[in-house]
C-alpha cells in the first residue's frame, strides 16, 4: 500500500512554476531521499504534503487521505520538520515539549520529557528558555518535537541543517528509529552520499519537473562542479 500518492501535482509562486506535472507513489515505510539544486522545488513539495500549501492543480493523497478534502484528518498522521522551528523562544525547552504533548494527549510530565531531550542530547538545557539556544540546539529540539507526534508519515527538511558531526549522528538514529517503528519518511537534504547510506528510495527534482522517482541504487549521479545538478536518465 501506498503512504503517499501524487499525480499531475502543480504548485505555483506568482509566474514561476516550483512544481510542475509531479507524478509518484512511496509505498508504506519507505524512507525516501528527496534531492535537486537550490530551488528545485524540494521545499513546496514537503509543504503541499504537509497540508501547509495547496496545490494548484493535481491530486496529492497521504495516508489514504486527499490532502484538499480531508486535510485535518491527514495532519493528525503527519510530522513536518521545515526550514523554521516555530519554537516558543521565551519558554524552555520542557516547556516546549509540555505543550505539544498536551495538545497530543501525550505524557507531559517532567521525566517523560526529559528522556525525550535526552535523546536529542539537551536534558542538561531543559529549564533553559529556547531564546539562549544555538541554532543547533534549537533543531535538536525540533527533532524532539518530531519524535513526540509519532507520525505515520515523517517530512524532513533538510534536519541536518545547523548540526555539528554528533548532532548528524542523532539525524541517523532518528531515521533508523523511524524505519523500525514502520513510519514512512521523505527527507530532502543535500548530503548526497549520507542519503544513500540510510534510505532506500529517491526523488530528484529539477526546476519544478521530477527527474527521477525510484530505488535508491538506480538514483542519478549529480552533475557539475557543484555536485548539485543531476544527469537525466542515468
Amino acid at each position: 500500500m501506498n503512504a503517499v500518492a501524487v499525480a499531475g501535482l502543480c504548485r505555483r509562486y506568482g509566474r514561476r512554476w516550483a512544481l510542475a506535472e509531479v507524478n509518484f507513489e512511496v509505498p508504506e515505510g519507505a524512507i525516501v531521499m528527496v534531492a535537486g539544486r537550490n530551488g528545485s522545488g524540494k521545499s513546496t513539495l514537503l509543504r503541499v504534503l504537509a497540508t501547509a500549501i495547496r496545490a494548484d492543480l493535481g491530486t496529492v493523497r497521504v495516508l489514504g487521505y486527499d490532502v484538499h478534502r480531508d486535510r485535518e484528518s491527514a495532519r493528525h498522521k503527519l510530522a513536518l520538520l521545515g526550514h523554521r522551528t516555530y519554537l516558543y523562544e521565551p519558554l524552555s525547552a520542557l516547556e516546549n515539549l509540555a505543550i505539544v504533548a498536551r495538545f497530543l494527549g501525550r505524557d507531559s510530565r517532567r521525566n517523560a520529557l526529559l528522556e525525550l531531550l535526552e535523546e536529542v542530547g539537551l536534558a542538561d538545557r531543559a529549564d533553559d528558555p529556547v531564546l539562549t539556544f544555538s541554532a543547533g540546539m534549537r533543531q535538536r529540539l525540533a527533532l524532539a518535537r518530531v519524535l513526540q507526534q509519532e507520525a505515520e508519515l515523517v517530512l524532513l527538511d533538510e534536519p541536518y541543517g545547523h548540526l555539528d558531526p554528533p548532532g548528524f549522528l542523532l539525524v541517523d538514529r532518528l531515521l533508523q528509529r523511524l524505519r523500525r517503528q514502520g513510519a514512512t519518511v521523505l527527507m530532502a537534504t543535500h548530503l548526497l552520499q549520507r542519503g544513500r547510506r540510510l534510505c532506500d528510495r529517491a526523488l530528484v527534482l529539477d526546476a519544478g519537473r521530477l527527474r527521477f522517482a525510484g530505488p535508491i541504487a538506480g538514483m542519478p549521479e549529480p552533475e557539475g562542479a557543484d555536485g548539485a545538478g543531476f544527469a537525466e536518465g542515468a
